[in-house]
């Protein structure tokens, strides 16, 4: 599972390290590529190529005509892009991918617990704090978690 937030650069190839930890949880699932991909909010998404396949299998099964589906797929299917991590655990973020995120020389990973997300590092606080910030916006996701049962 991916956990915890951590801040890298981002070079002027677009590359920046993949964090020490998630690395470790692609080695216990013998795992060595992601596929990145544009999110529906300003950040990127990553999923161990795995979870990515099941993602696509599981999209595959909806009906291809419904708007909502066929939407996400223009959004993650077409923005996808395969990386395999360098011999020191960088990946190099394509430029279409960086455009939509906004990530110029900071970002920060985010662990979602089965995928990734790579926001940059002001935007991701940003909407941290517009949330957190806000007692009626907080409260109305303290409501629809207790309506999930969390």
């Amino acid at each position: 599972m991916f956990r915890g937030q951590y801040e890298h650069a981002i070079d002027g190839k677009g590359r920046t390290s993949f964090p020490a930890r998630f690395r470790e949880v692609l080695a216990q699932a013998d795992e060595t590529h992601v596929v990145l991909t544009t999110g529906l909010e300003p950040c990127l998404v990553a999923y161990p190529m795995s979870e990515w396949i099941a993602f696509e299998e599981r999209l595959a099964e909806l009906p291809q005509f419904d708007p909502s589906v066929a939407m996400l797929r223009r959004i993650y299917v077409s923005g996808a892009v395969e990386c395999e991590l360098d011999k020191v655990g960088r990946v190099v973020v394509p430029v279409q991918l960086r455009r939509h995120a906004e990530l110029e020389r900071e970002a920060l990973w985010a662990g979602m617990g089965t995928h990734i997300e790579l926001w940059a590092k002001e935007r991701f606080a940003a909407m941290r704090s517009a949330v957190l910030d806000d007692p009626e916006r907080r409260a109305a996701v303290g409501v629809r978690l207790a309506e999930l049962g969390l």
